[in-house]
């Protein structure tokens, strides 16, 4: 019989009182492709970081070509022939292809870089596998997809041949993911054997030989993707049946949010360009379109994050001027970024910090300079049980959290008192089939609250399901909106490449 090329034998993880890994067992074949599915927190992450090194397991083992692996050691995993791409890039930007693809490769006390032999064998692995990049470029000015190739590529240049890829399509287009998958396969004709993690039942059953399951922390199934479904697959990483919730029909209330022609400049170049539409209150008001069309200019803007240069803005019908971030906080507005790391949380900071961060002036957490820090724990385990966020208590390291249970986190910290306004971008981006519908019933629930929604999705089946009107956003110009009764794919897809010449409804429909 083959002996496997990975055998992972009884793994176990423990974080504080946390048990991430429970006696976890898998084995890889050459040429495999292999799912690790399961929802945010389930364990997945934790799993492949320490068989690439990241972390060392309480207990277990783990065996390439039969031969045991040095634990907690990253060099002794790609020396094995492991390789890693993380959901969030380890990539210099500053830096071209080429030298982020060599960092690391070479010894420090070398007399000269070997430039040449590098780049021929970094055009022969891209040859070999269809990954185009120019070696010469740099690297922060490649879009995700581009930077997500670099990342691949450093890690066959290592000589992997067991190639691991946590979310790989989390920042992706439908596009790009189509366009990685085909790659994947290919590397797995070329005898490549692959472990990608996912919570996206789609891209799993088109791209994988075979799904192992983790709720929990433990492993409750292995299925071959030709016995298997989607539905079976999300009652296993969940432990319950899923539905996603139904928008009701409901009369929405004044305009709460009115923009008139307005445009947005970052270092002289228009963003956003005279964008007009209103919101009003118990109303869900969807903004679709490919990413780089100016959805994340137009959530900094009403984030108060960015100025506009031109263009009215009124609020319940009063102008306003350019609001800074605490003035959005101060009028009403609730807040859930579409980069939960870098806009959300501060990952250093615990859990009740994050939780009053926005409203750490107020009186109810401060007085006379004073954090009360009572009061913020207080709030924080309303937040905790009130929105399911698992994986810690509120004097827990907030970076410790899975990225669904941030999202709940700052779900709660906007919905915990019902907010005027909520700017929701890419509220579900990245989580898993439970977390989705989690996200989606706490919307309608504002929804239903009176709260007016602007929904900023790149997701079409989202958006569909959501969106009281839906309007398009082509290269920072918005298109008239159009009502939920007729936003099928079809006619947001034409939208979506700027044909709304047809589409333009009577004035009375905003």
């Amino acid at each position: 019989m083959t002996v496997p090329v990975l055998e992972i034998e009884g793994v176990s993880k423990r974080f504080g009182t946390n048990l991430v890994n429970d006696n976890i067992s898998l084995t890889l074949a050459k040429g495999e492709i292999v799912a690790l599915l399961g929802e945010n927190g389930a364990g997945k992450t934790t799993l492949m970081s320490i068989l690439f090194g990241h972390y060392m397991p309480d207990a277990g083992r783990i065996l390439i070509d039969g031969t045991e692996l040095a634990q907690g050691k990253p060099r002794a995993a790609i020396r094995a022939g492991v390789g890693m791409v993380h959901q969030h890039f380890s990539l210099a930007p500053n830096l071209t292809v080429l030298e982020n693809v060599m960092t690391g490769t070479e010894k420090l006390w070398f007399w000269r870089s070997g430039t040449s032999a590098a780049r021929k064998k970094l055009l022969s692995i891209s040859l070999r596998f269809g990954l185009k990049v120019d070696p010469d470029a740099r690297l922060g000015d490649l879009s995700v997809g581009e930077q997500q190739r670099v990342e691949i590529l450093k890690a066959l240049y290592n000589d992997a041949r067991i190639l691991i890829l946590d979310e790989p399509t989390a920042v992706l287009t439908n596009f790009e993911a189509e366009k990685l998958f085909t790659t994947l396969k290919e590397m797995a004709r070329q005898d490549l054997s692959l472990i990608f993690i996912s919570h996206k039942l789609d891209e799993v059953m088109a791209a994988a030989d075979r799904i192992v399951v983790l709720r929990g922390g433990k492993m409750v199934c292995e299925r071959k993707t030709s016995e298997t479904g989607k539905a079976e697959l999300a009652e296993l990483m969940v432990g319950r049946r899923v539905t996603r919730p139904v928008r009701e029909a409901s009369t929405p209330g004044v305009v709460a949010l009115e923009a008139a022609d307005i445009t947005v400049k970052i270092d002289g170049v228009e963003r956003l360009k005279s964008i007009s539409f209103r919101l009003r209150e118990g109303e869900i008001l969807g903004v679709i379109g490919v990413s780089g069309n100016g959805q994340t200019a137009l959530a900094h803007l009403f984030s108060g994050m960015l100025s506009r240069a031109s263009g009215d803005l009124l609020l319940f019908g009063e102008p306003i001027g350019n609001l800074g971030v605490a003035d959005v906080v101060g009028a009403g507005f609730g807040r859930i970024p579409e980069d939960r790391d870098e806009e959300g949380v501060i990952g250093e900071m615990e859990i009740w910090e994050n939780a009053v961060l926005e409203r750490i002036s107020s009186r109810a957490f401060s007085q006379h300079g004073l954090v009360n820090r009572t009061a913020g724990m207080a709030f924080a385990r309303e937040i905790i049980e009130g929105f399911d966020v698992r994986g810690g208590n509120p004097s827990s390291r907030t970076r410790l959290l899975s990225g669904g249970n941030m999202q709940k986190l700052i779900l709660g910290r906007n919905l915990h008192r019902r907010p005027r306004i909520l700017i929701a971008a890419q509220p579900a981006r990245g989580l898993d089939e439970g977390a989705v519908a989690a996200v989606h019933a706490r919307l309608l629930e504002a929804r239903r609250q009176g709260t007016a929604v602007l929904l900023i999705s790149e997701d079409l089946d989202e958006v569909i399901a959501l969106a009281d009107r839906v309007q398009a956003i082509v290269g920072g110009r918005l298109s008239p909106p159009v009502e939920a009764d007729v936003a099928n794919a079809r006619k947001l897809g034409l939208l979506m490449t700027g044909e709304w010449q047809e589409t333009r409804e009577p004035d009375h429909a905003l």
